[in-house]
């Protein structure tokens, strides 16, 4: 029993791919993004809503320090926007994030991290309408906070998995012929499961 357990902790020292100063982690995720609505306005009267989406995001840190890193993640989706009259079509959104991580770990074989940062979000491909055919606008900039909590659990010497959660605080103006419809708050929570490498 006592060589068994020699054997697993010996196991686990030699799967410990620990992070240093200087190392640039790469990971590959497939995150859930489920947006957490607030409206204002007309946009709230008539209930707006949007999708969930599921899509591929590739993401790298830079150590700065053993414990300190910066992230910048980068994704896209294609969400749908419904209301009490219907749906109103589908806008895609691009939001490159950048936080500055604390890693608790780093030469451990699992390594949890904090995140907290900015996000900018560019909204493109839009074609949303009201039922009758007029156009609904966005703003196609938005700035916001992000937030981050994750691990990163060693398989071997070169290769992780990765889980993480992240807040991204996203809001854009919405209006239709000239008029203001109110405000979009999308903020949504991003859960991401991946494998990941150091270089």
């Amino acid at each position: 029993m006592k060589k068994l357990a020699i054997a697993v902790i010996a196991g686990l020292v030699s799967a410990s791919a620990f992070a240093a100063q200087g190392d640039i982690l790469a990971r590959f995720r497939v995150i859930n993004i489920d947006p957490d609505v607030k409206t204002s306005g007309v946009v709230s009267d008539v209930h707006v809503d949007v999708d969930k989406q599921t899509v591929p995001e590739l993401d790298f840190t830079y150590m700065i320090t053993n414990n300190i890193g910066a992230e910048l993640i980068l994704a896209t989706a294609r969400h749908e926007v419904t209301s009490d009259l219907g749906s109103l079509g589908k806008i895609n959104h691009l939001p490159p994030t950048v936080t500055l991580q604390y890693h608790f770990n780093p030469e451990g074989q699992i390594r949890p991290y904090v995140g907290a940062g900015i996000n900018y979000t560019r909204f493109y491909n839009n074609d949303l309408h009201l039922p009758g055919g007029t156009k609904v606008n966005v703003d196609k900039n938005s700035w916001g906070g992000a937030l981050q909590v994750g691990t990163d659990i060693a398989v071997n010497k070169d290769w992780f998995v990765n889980l993480d959660v992240k807040k991204i605080y996203i809001k854009t103006d919405v209006s239709a012929a000239g008029t203001d419809l109110g405000t979009l708050k999308i903020n949504p929570w991003v859960f991401g499961v991946g494998v990941g490498t150091k270089f």
